[in-house]
């Protein structure tokens, strides 16, 4: 009832500020469990999607969105409760990862939509970055459930990093058609199989999108961009002192 109430309070609204486009939602099943594999391009992404789907979808969400102390915290962890969202500590931690796909597959046991982020965070620069095998491929073969890729497109440019008003334009969704896995069951704990699942739902994100593909973990272009960043400003407070 309160992802109704969310749905209409906020949905709503963003479907006629941004009149978001949409193409291949007929790839999305009336009924029955699915796993929508998306790129992530902005915070929005978790809001898009739902927005214009009939169904719900229960996303994961960083775990300090639901621990955050204060009423403020409090706030936030309600409102991500209330839209679908699973907490998963991204710390790297094995338990955490453990409990993530658990519930995954306790969404996908109720017939029900779960939503996934296979690079595991958002994207630094707009790029497609490698798929993390341990989450969305289990959870694939785990349940059977078919992976919808989905590809958001220009979510980033509404609210870039630094600007606190939003951008009124029209982000895009693209759905792909279902792929099935089924040939790989049973085998979700092999690497080499849980790597292909994972490389072949990112190819068809890649061709979804149009986005130009890295092969990496966008965690790690995180840490390349974070260390040529302080790299700069160091060299840059060292010539000063030399002036």
């Amino acid at each position: 009832m309160l992802y109704g109430t969310m749905k209409v309070a906020i949905g709503g609204p963003l479907k006629v500020a941004f009149r978001p486009w949409v193409e291949g939602l007929e790839n999305i099943p009336d009924e029955g469990a699915a796993i929508l594999a998306s790129n992530h391009l902005s915070f929005s992404d978790s809001f898009f999607l739902p927005a214009i789907l009939d169904r719900k979808v229960t996303f994961i969400a960083k775990a300090e969105y639901f621990t955050t102390p204060g009423v403020k915290g409090r706030l936030t962890a309600a409102f991500f409760k209330g839209v679908g969202q699973l907490p998963v500590d991204r710390s790297g931690a094995r338990g955490a990862g453990e409990a993530a796909i658990k519930s995954g597959i306790e969404v996908l046991e109720r017939g029900e939509l779960f939503g996934i982020y296979p690079e595991g965070t958002r994207s630094p620069d707009g790029r497609l970055y490698r798929g993390k095998p341990g989450g969305l491929a289990r959870v694939a073969l785990a349940t059977g459930a078919p992976v919808i890729p989905v590809a958001m497109i220009d979510t980033e440019k509404i609210q870039p990093p630094g600007k606190v008003m939003p951008k009124l334009m029209r982000p895009g969704i693209r759905i792909g058609k279902p792929l099935d896995f089924s040939r790989y069951q049973g085998m979700e704990h092999d690497r080499f199989v849980l790597r292909a699942v994972t490389d072949e739902v990112m190819y068809e994100i890649m061709k979804l999108s149009g986005q130009e593909y890295v092969d990496m973990y966008a965690t790690a272009a995180k840490r390349q961009i974070a260390d040529a960043a302080k790299a700069a400003k160091d060299a840059e407070k060292a010539e000063k002192k030399q002036v």
